[in-house]
């Protein structure tokens, strides 16, 4: 279906589909100011809060701050999951940097630091700790985020570490238990919906990459998507997706707002 799709509105490639390069992402006002801010935050070696609903874009914006990187002067370690557990983050910096993670904890722990200040001092290099999904952060998995950034007794840190979650995590670094943790935060984002001219313009956007200059959709199909959506990036893009193959089913050239309340039926169906 997708090659017909493609065909009948003469695209290039498939529009809104998860598959982009960094390099075309679209860059409204929030997304830019978090990428600007997390890159900050790298060069700086922080501990940065990046938080915001599901879909909001903080994995985007995370990438797109990374992929912009030096790669000879930076070393990215991304944990997609915590249910590694705490010494799943050790072994985690351990493998990434090149050792075979150590058995016992204490070992780990100190050859993971080491490995870390390698990294750093010797080869010159900035390694950056990524944990998505970090509003799954356990107290103990918390605890050892803030030794490993106070592992050089307040000092400059080894490495900058980036904490991605939903909004959850900013509150329960508030509690009092992670007091020492909420300290040492340096940058805080917290990812918003856009603008319903910015989510006019992130469909325009992603058509273009897909090879249509001219506008498809309807301004009435666009407020709904954006009303529907809240302007969350991930929820914008699945329902133009849905409202494009309702307008293409219909035999239509444009999506309208009968499209996207088809859409929105469909997408509150699943």
């Amino acid at each position: 279906m997708s090659n017909e799709l493609r065909t009948y509105y003469a695209f290039t490639r498939t529009p809104f589909t998860r598959e982009i390069a960094a390099s075309d992402l679209h860059h409204h006002g929030a997304h830019a100011e978090a990428v600007a801010r997390i890159t900050w935050c790298i060069q700086e070696r922080g501990l940065g809060i990046v938080t915001g609903e599901v879909g909001a874009g903080k994995t985007v914006a995370t990438r797109a701050a990374t992929t912009n990187l030096d790669p000879t002067r930076h070393t990215i370690i991304y944990l997609p999951n915590p249910a590694i557990g705490a010494i799943g983050i050790y072994s985690m910096i351990a493998s990434t940097l090149g050792g075979i993670p150590k058995f016992r904890k204490a070992a780990l722990i100190a050859q993971a630091c080491d490995l870390l200040a390698i990294e750093a001092s010797e080869r010159r290099r900035t390694p950056v700790l990524i944990v998505d999904e970090a509003h799954l952060l356990d107290r103990n998995q918390l605890e050892e985020i803030r030794m490993l950034t106070n592992s050089q007794m307040d000092s400059r840190s080894p490495l900058a570490v980036l904490l991605v979650g939903q909004p959850t995590l900013r509150r329960q670094l508030k509690l009092g238990t992670f007091a020492a943790l909420d300290q040492r935060v340096t940058m805080r984002v917290s990812l918003t919906g856009m603008t319903n001219e910015e989510t006019a313009s992130y469909i325009a956007h992603r058509l273009a990459k897909a090879g249509r200059g001219d506008f498809v959709f309807t301004e009435d199909a666009i407020a709904l998507i954006h009303q529907t959506a809240r302007g969350l990036p991930r929820a914008v893009n699945n329902l133009a997706y849905l409202a494009l193959t309702a307008a293409f089913f219909a035999k239509k050239t444009t999506v309208d707002e009968n499209a996207a309340q088809k859409a929105i039926t469909e997408a509150n169906a699943e």
